[in-house]
């Protein structure tokens, strides 16, 4: 975030040397006018400059770009970084050579960035956002993979008529599940257990 004092013979007149100085556009800032001014008695004793101050927030993209890049730098990860604005939240996707690190077992390297940098973000900015991380595509292949699981298991508790238990999953990933599943009119599904060990259950409706 960047901040400036001006002044000027009027508040427009300020608050324009506030966003020359700062490199900003007037719908960019905050406008705080700290003194209106006064002409003095017939425009010249007791006069006062009008003096306002501006403040420039800082912007979604530039405070995740500082984050992640100082994260990559200590893991020793090279990888660039592009950040998309979508409909609720922003997607950030890292591209480059050698992520299996960054991603890990399962994502659970990248789930675990995406949690500290949604906290470290949203430290510092004023309005909330939600940040969502990919790397190299791995969401959607995880997602596909999900649903491939899916279907095959539900076709075994079909055959057998016994529900299946899942291994624990994020909120995400289970949402991939049930999703999957959901207009199947022979097949239910439910979450059981605590985080982080939520599991899905596959299930014959009754």
């Amino acid at each position: 975030m960047k901040e400036i004092e001006a002044t000027g013979k009027t508040v427009d007149e300020a608050i324009e040397a506030a966003l020359k100085s700062l490199g900003a556009r007037r719908d960019e800032v905050e406008i705080y006018v700290l003194e209106e001014g006064s002409k003095g008695f017939l425009g010249l004793l007791g006069s006062r400059q009008a003096r306002v101050k501006v403040v420039l927030p800082d912007k979604p993209e530039d405070v995740i770009t500082d984050f992640l890049t100082r994260v990559l730098k200590a893991m020793n990860v090279e990888a660039g970084i592009e950040i998309r604005q979508r409909e609720g939240y922003y997607f950030v996707s890292f591209h480059g050579k050698d992520l299996g690190l960054l991603i890990g077992r399962r994502g659970d390297n990248l789930d675990a960035l995406q949690f500290l940098c949604n906290l470290a973000v949203n430290k510092v900015l004023k309005n909330k956002i939600k940040i969502i991380l990919d790397a190299e595509g791995y969401r959607k292949r995880r997602e596909q993979t999900l649903i491939n699981l899916a279907r095959r298991l539900s076709a075994r508790v079909k055959a057998t008529g016994k529900r299946i238990v899942l291994e624990p999953m994020n909120p995400q990933e289970r949402r991939v599940i049930h999703t999957a599943l959901q207009n199947d009119s022979e097949i239910l599904t439910f979450s059981e257990g605590q985080e982080p060990n939520r599991k899905i259950v596959i299930a014959l409706r009754q």
